[in-house]
């Protein structure tokens, strides 16, 4: 352990001793700053000046998404709604993994309005949600499911059960103050299909309506207080729903015949999710400080080949994969740190800019470091920028050229986030999923499950992503090291 000590002083010493390469990591900084700036300044947004556009206003005073189809009747008091999912279709075969549909109890049919819902999807089994920003977890069920919301006071409960004796409670939600009576009954509705136009250097995404359609039976409301037998209505508040046949009228979004319920939506029920990611914004500039990280992870082992150091180097320390292990622990450790600066200071910086040209509340909710996913973003960028660093010397490790090496490893990301957006959209889906421009996922803060309009570059999830960049640097300085330790110095 003593000798690897040696080796991390010896790096070190190296590392801040070479003027060029003190410069050249220091570098990464105004780069991802100016470019941040850049890119900060040339963007605007006027949706705060078009308020209509936000959608309604939820229970915590901001923006939501409340876009379903809900068929109801008023419960008073304490009780409980009661149905059995018994199919979710799409039109023309299409299901959303987070498509649903299932029983929903709100304080009123206002868009906006506190309310539980218990639920079936395809992608995520039974969800108990409330609020637009809770989701408990039930089973993995895709149905036949029973599904049951009982109210006792504020408090609403979620169960499910497989054949309608046995209950398996989901979870419990506390919906604030509500009134003594109630809207319960069935809903359905479901996130878009995401559609994309590509050319050269540029792509548009937008979202095509989708349609779900789910069959209930076995409905029932039972109070604790005597009321009035209720006719079931119907409100329905989808955007760019398409009509087609649901029951025999072949216009009807909601039909009942012999007690089998036939609920059809689209659109969906969650936070709202704006177009922009503002902390992705501001720290856009990892895109251009990451040739800085290319560089110095090269010449970092590339220049003491170049001046024969290298056998020097081997010479002292006979065991040469330790050597470049040593490397890569000093120049991940010093490129970290830098890129941690850099990331803050782009952060920081840019998000005044940003607001300024209108990506500010209540559309755009202010990014603050205790959030998770904006901490996870920053502090992502700079194990992005530490990554590629390593990377770079592994790919320098085995070419042992410098000029060769820093095109391999700025080919793997900055070519490739220009033509990806005239590639189809699969392909671009594999391209920023398989490829080391992955781990630029890890800038996203905005949740993509839900939302149809994502580009094609932010489809790998945050750490998924980094990831995948992880995976490549290791594999390159696995091979690096094979090889140091067969090849002549």
């Amino acid at each position: 352990m003593s000798g690897f000590w040696w080796l991390l002083r010896a790096e070190w010493t190296k590392l801040r001793s070479v003027r060029r390469w003190t410069l050249g990591l220091l570098a990464a900084v105004p780069l991802t700053l100016a470019l941040s700036l850049l890119t900060g300044g040339g963007s605007g947004t006027d949706l705060n000046d078009h308020p209509e556009e936000l959608g309604p206003i939820g229970p915590a005073g901001v923006p939501v998404t409340d876009n379903r189809n809900f068929v109801h009747q008023p419960m008073a008091g304490d009780g409980r709604i009661t149905a059995r999912v018994l199919t979710l279709t799409g039109e023309e075969g299409f299901s959303h993994e987070w498509a649903k549909t299932g029983i929903m109890l709100r304080e009123s049919t206002e868009p906006g309005s506190r309310y539980a819902a218990m639920m079936v999807t395809p992608g995520h089994g039974v969800r108990l949600q409330a609020d637009y920003t809770t989701d408990l977890a039930g089973s993995d069920s895709t149905g036949p499911r029973w599904l049951r919301l009982t109210r006792t006071g504020d408090t609403v409960t979620g169960y499910e059960s497989a054949d309608g004796v046995s209950w398996n409670r989901v979870g419990a939600v506390d919906l604030g103050d509500l009134p003594p009576t109630v809207e319960v009954g069935l809903f359905a509705a479901s996130p878009g299909r995401l559609a994309v136009e590509t050319s050269v250097g540029s792509s548009s995404t937008g979202s095509i309506p989708v349609r779900i359609i789910g069959t209930l039976d076995n409905v029932r409301v039972d109070s604790t207080q005597p009321q009035p037998t209720a006719q079931w209505q119907e409100d329905d508040t989808s955007k760019g729903f398409v009509q087609g046949p649901v029951g025999e009228n072949g216009a009807a979004n909601f039909t009942e015949a012999d007690g089998v319920f036939t609920v059809a939506g689209s659109g969906d029920i969650g936070p709202y999710v704006p177009d922009d990611d503002v902390t992705q914004l501001s720290l856009i500039g990892v895109n251009l400080g990451l040739v800085a990280m290319v560089a110095i992870g090269v010449l970092f082992i590339t220049s003491e080949y170049r001046r024969g150091m290298i056998r020097t180097t081997f010479a002292a320390s006979p065991r040469r994969g330790r050597v470049l292990v040593a490397k890569a622990t000093v120049l991940g450790v010093a490129t970290f740190v830098v890129g941690l600066v850099a990331s803050l200071l782009a952060f920081f910086v840019t998000q005044p800019i940003l607001r300024s040209n209108g990506f500010g509340p209540p559309a755009y909710p202010v990014p603050s470091l205790a959030d998770g996913p904006v901490l996870r973003a920053v502090v992502g960028a700079a194990l992005f920028l530490t990554l590629v660093a390593v990377l770079s010397l592994g790919v320098g490790a085995i070419l042992r050229r410098s000029g060769g090496a820093i095109t391999a490893v700025v080919a793997a990301f900055i070519p490739l986030l220009i033509l990806v957006g005239g590639l189809p959209l699969t392909a671009a889906q594999w391209v920023m999923r398989t490829t080391p421009a992955a781990g630029l996922s890890v800038l996203q803060t905005i949740d993509v499950d839900h939302d149809a309009t994502a580009e094609p570059w932010s489809m790998a999830p945050p750490l998924a992503g980094l990831g995948v960049l992880a995976a490549y640097t290791a594999a390159a300085l696995a091979v690096a090291v094979w090889l140091v330790r067969r090849r002549d110095a």
